[in-house]
């Protein structure tokens, strides 16, 4: 049986298939994709068909995608929960230079308070470790902000599984983002860590930008036909599948798409599906 919901932190239960608001940004995550309002509805809807995690950063836009989530959604549902990350500073598309400074951090924590227009931040990811800052230095400050009551959880980006034993030893973990999914297994051992400890773990690029169901398309298309369902369906529902701490929040600027990526919540594959879908990495 799949399980639905997973308790963030322990005490935070969210539907493990979230919704990520990269998809509402434009190329190179920068600037806009479409107007405001397109943005604005499809946030509702996704809220409407049951997502309770939304996954944005303060480097989307940057700033836009936290905008839109507030406008969209403020006030917010009780169950909602909106994580967000900082600890990286953009200067044009696609260019990304890490800050994992103290007081560069409570700059971009409070900055994304007052976007999303919240006095507490349900999940707040560092973005990535700044390799010049001590990591106890970076997440000290992300405890400090926790104690003082502006972020609830603490999550991680982009960590090794050295990192996280590291990280765990300083601060309560509740998140982690890495790239996982059907052919890209290479945090394997991150996501063994994460189950082993109750640590969810929030895959990026759980269709691999779309090349993963091209390039394992016979594999995966056999198994869609089987279900009347999309490749990009039987991926996310591989996740799902996969690990009861996966909890995909895939992005898109599209209503079909994102239907289509909700309803792959109700695709059970049988255990000969998931040994294919195994062997396919």
């Amino acid at each position: 049986m799949v399980e639905e919901v997973f308790a963030l932190g322990g005490d935070v239960p969210v539907r493990r298939l979230g919704f990520g608001t990269g998809g509402l940004v434009g190329p190179g995550f920068w600037g806009p994709r479409g107007s405001r309002a397109q943005a604005r509805a499809l946030l509702r809807t996704a809220v409407e068909r049951g997502v309770t995690l939304i996954d944005t950063a303060d480097n989307y836009g940057p700033g836009l995608a936290e905008e839109l989530v507030a406008e969209a959604l403020y006030p917010y549902a009780e169950q909602l929960v909106v994580a967000t990350k900082g600890g990286v500073v953009r200067t044009g598309p696609d260019q990304w230079h890490v800050d994992g400074r103290p007081e560069r951090l409570r700059e971009m924590c409070e900055a994304s308070l007052r976007r999303l227009r919240v006095e507490r931040i349900g999940l707040y990811q560092l973005h990535r470790f700044d390799p010049a800052v001590p990591m106890a230095e970076q997440l000290g400050l992300l405890a400090q902000l926790r104690a003082e009551g502006k972020i609830r959880h603490i999550g991680l980006d982009t960590v090794t599984a050295q990192q996280l034993r590291a990280a765990r030893e300083l601060v309560p973990v509740a998140a982690v983002q890495n790239a996982y999914n059907l052919l890209d297994r290479g945090s394997a051992e991150v996501l063994a860590l994460c189950e082993a400890h109750g640590i969810a773990f929030l895959p990026y690029y759980p269709l691999g930008s779309g090349s993963l169901t091209r390039e394992s398309a016979a594999a995966v298309s056999a198994v869609a036909a089987a279900h009347g369902a999309s490749p990009g369906q039987v991926a996310l529902a591989w996740l799902l599948h996969r690990s009861p701490v996966l909890c995909p929040t895939p992005g898109t600027g599209s209503p079909d798409h994102l239907a289509e990526n909700l309803d792959a919540a109700t695709v059970r594959l049988t255990a000969r599906e998931r040994e294919l879908l195994d062997a396919l990495a």
